[in-house]
C-alpha cells in the first residue's frame, strides 16, 4: 500500500527538484523527506529518483504521472465532501487578482466574514490564467476573473461587462498637436488582458507608439499617474476612492469583456460559498 504522505513528498520532490526545498515547502524536516523516498522506492520496488542532481528515473516518471492524478482527484473529492457536509467551520479558497479583490470582494468578503465567523478565507494575488490552475486542482474554491474562455473542466459564469478606458496622458494630444509618439502602459505578454489589447490597439489610430511593459494594473494605473504614458486599463480600476489627477478617456470602439467567476464543472459548493457569489454579484451590478 502507497502511503499518500509518500506520494506528496515524491511528486513535490518531482516538481522543485531539491530535498531541502521539498522539505520547507511541505514543512518538514531534510532526513524526513528521504525516509519518505527510501519508503516509496522500497514499497514499489523500483528506483525513482536520482540524486545529485535530483532526477527522475524511467519508473519514476510513470509513477508521477499517475500520483498526481490520484492526489489531484482527492483533492476535488475532499473538497465536494466539505461543501455536501456545509461545515460551518473550515476554508473558502479565493483566486483573484489584487486590483479585483481590492475593488470588487472587499465588501462581499466583509460581509462573508461576519456572517460566517467560523470560516477562514484563504486569497490567492493571481492572474486569471494561474486562477485557472488553482480552481481545476482544487486548490482554490472560486477563482474571479476576466475574460474568460469557458473550457473543460470549468464553468464560467459572468457578473458583470467591462468596458476598456485610456488613463495618464491624452491620447487626443497626439492625433491634434503632432507630439512625439506615446507610450503605452500595457501588462505583459504572459496575461490574457495583453492578448485582447493587442488585437484592439489598432482601433487608437496611433501612426506608431512605445510599450511600456508591467506585471499588474495597479502598476499601469500608478505609472500613468506618474506621468510616465497612457496605460490601457478596465474600467472598474479608476475607482474615485484612488483620487486620481489624470485624464482618463472611454474606449468605446474596443471590445468588452466580462468579470466573473469559474469553478469546476459539476463541483458542489457549500451554502457559505453560494452566498458569498450571490453577495459578490450584488457589489458590482
Amino acid at each position: 500500500m502507497l502511503d499518500l504522505n509518500w506520494l506528496r513528498t515524491f511528486v513535490t520532490l518531482s516538481r522543485v527538484k531539491h530535498f531541502g526545498k521539498t522539505a520547507t515547502e511541505l514543512h518538514m524536516t531534510q532526513p524526513n523527506v528521504s525516509l519518505h523516498i527510501k519508503q516509496l522506492e522500497s514499497s514499489t520496488k523500483a528506483k525513482l529518483i536520482e540524486r545529485n542532481p535530483v532526477k527522475l528515473t524511467q519508473s519514476g516518471e510513470r509513477l508521477l504521472e499517475t500520483a498526481e492524478k490520484m492526489l489531484d482527484e482527492l483533492q476535488i473529492c475532499q473538497s465536494d465532501l466539505n461543501a455536501m457536509n456545509d461545515f460551518s467551520q473550515g476554508t473558502l479558497s479565493i483566486a483573484a487578482s489584487d486590483i479585483v479583490s481590492r475593488l470588487l470582494l472587499i465588501h462581499p468578503l466583509q460581509k462573508f466574514k461576519r456572517h460566517y465567523p467560523g470560516m477562514d478565507l484563504t486569497l490567492f494575488n493571481t492572474t486569471s490564467s494561474q486562477a485557472e490552475e488553482l480552481v481545476k486542482s482544487a486548490r482554490s474554491d472560486i477563482g474571479f476573473v476576466i475574460a474568460q474562455k469557458e473550457s473543460q473542466p470549468l464553468h464560467f459564469t459572468p457578473l458583470m461587462q467591462i468596458q476598456w478606458c485610456a488613463f495618464g496622458d491624452n491620447l487626443l494630444d497626439w492625433h491634434n498637436e503632432q507630439k512625439d509618439k506615446p507610450t503605452l502602459i500595457l501588462l505583459g505578454h504572459d496575461t490574457r488582458t495583453r492578448e485582447l489589447m493587442d488585437l484592439s490597439l489598432p482601433k487608437l489610430n496611433l501612426p506608431d507608439f512605445r510599450v511600456m511593459e508591467v506585471g499588474s494594473v495597479e502598476a499601469q494605473i500608478d505609472w500613468a499617474e506618474a506621468g510616465f504614458g497612457t496605460a490601457i486599463v478596465p474600467d472598474f480600476s479608476l475607482n474615485p476612492k484612488l483620487k486620481l489627477t489624470r485624464h482618463f478617456t472611454p474606449l468605446p470602439n474596443f471590445p468588452s469583456t466580462n468579470f466573473g467567476y469559474i469553478v469546476r464543472q459539476n463541483q458542489v459548493l457549500s451554502k457559505a460559498a453560494k452566498q458569498l457569489l450571490e453577495w459578490v454579484s450584488h457589489q458590482v451590478r
